[in-house]
């Protein structure tokens, strides 16, 4: 198979990727409809913008064509215009793509090893790319006459938050994809704490939307699993915490029902992009610590080593020495 997979002429191969590239946007832009709540296409979790600026730090930049065609097909079908859904799925290429640029020439690294490389990630990628992609999009809805001037702002700010939270979320988790591996010999207590962990991450998450609000119980959890499951824990239950948390809100359940829909969505922007920042840089430092640790051990043990080489040398010519001076005494 891997065979047959190098046979293809680079064209074909180029236009495989693509191709897969637009269906798994198309796929998770499908996902983000579903929450939509401005004209149907303006979600306030779109994990489409995740999988967008994952595809050129991941493949290359030159794949692009997927986002823009995965765009195309998502936005085709609710219009307004064909103009409007091309300039619009141009904006949603045009963001993820100057991010990654940015970021790029910053020294951003794939690994998010590094403390820098989360910092890069929320304030380049979440903040600034999907910014671009929401006053884009957005002016050309008011341009188009789909939406009214004075809703600009209300909706540009859904569109950012919306795309913010699914670089958040979803890029960080297909990143760390090419390091997967499945688990070998996995103790049944680590098992158990897994499922644990997974129980009381969504218990706590279903718990913090309920009134009166208890925001506040996610945050010991995001810690058990930055502490002993990493980033993958980490991304893994923010994701879940900011998906229930945007449906209730959509719903208008728990603490979300008594706002306007402008108020209610800043409300639960601002908490789920706490928690996602707050799952990222923690789960960052963790594994900076883990690198920070194992390469004192391996310095320690190299030292040992020259120790351990020096020592007998050391002691035969300490030896030898004191017998010279012994042969000049007598």
């Amino acid at each position: 198979m891997r065979l047959a997979a190098r046979q293809f002429p680079p064209a074909a191969q180029w236009c495989l990727i693509v191709l897969g590239v637009t269906i798994c946007y198309f796929a998770t832009g499908q996902i983000g409809i579903q929450w939509a709540i401005v004209r149907e296409q303006i979600s306030p979790l779109w994990p489409a913008a995740g999988v967008a600026l994952a595809v050129p730090m991941l493949l290359g930049p030159r794949f692009w064509p997927g986002i823009f065609l995965g765009a195309l097909l998502t936005n085709i079908a609710i219009g307004p215009s064909l103009a409007t859904v091309i300039a619009i799925s141009a904006g949603n290429t045009i963001g993820p793509m100057l991010a990654y640029a940015v970021m790029r020439r910053l020294g951003f690294r794939t690994q998010l090893d590094r403390l820098p490389d989360a910092v890069l990630l929320v304030t380049i990628g979440a903040i600034g790319g999907t910014a671009v992609s929401a006053v884009l999009g957005t002016g050309v809805l008011v341009l188009d006459g789909a939406l009214v001037a004075g809703d600009f702002w209300s909706t540009a700010l859904v569109w950012w938050t919306g795309d913010a939270m699914g670089v958040l979320t979803v890029t960080p988790l297909l990143l760390l994809v090419p390091r997967f591996r499945l688990p070998t010999r996995v103790s049944p207590a680590r098992w158990g704490e897994a499922i644990a962990l997974a129980i009381v991450g969504t218990g706590t998450a279903l718990l913090s939307s309920t009134t009166p609000a208890k925001l506040f119980l996610v945050f010991p959890v995001l810690v058990w699993a930055a502490l002993r499951f990493r980033q993958a824990g980490a991304m893994l239950c923010s994701l879940c915490v900011c998906t229930l948390t945007i449906f209730a809100a959509v719903r208008g359940l728990g603490p979300y029902g008594s706002y306007a829909l402008v108020p209610r969505m800043l409300h639960v922007q601002a908490f789920d992009a706490t928690v996602g920042m707050t799952a990222l840089v923690l789960s960052t430092i963790v594994l900076q610590r883990d690198r920070a640790t194992a390469e004192i051990t391996e310095a320690w043990l190299q030292i040992t080593e020259m120790v351990d080489m020096i020592a007998p040398r050391q002691s035969l010519r300490s030896a030898m020495n004191q017998r010279r001076s012994d042969d000049l005494a007598d």
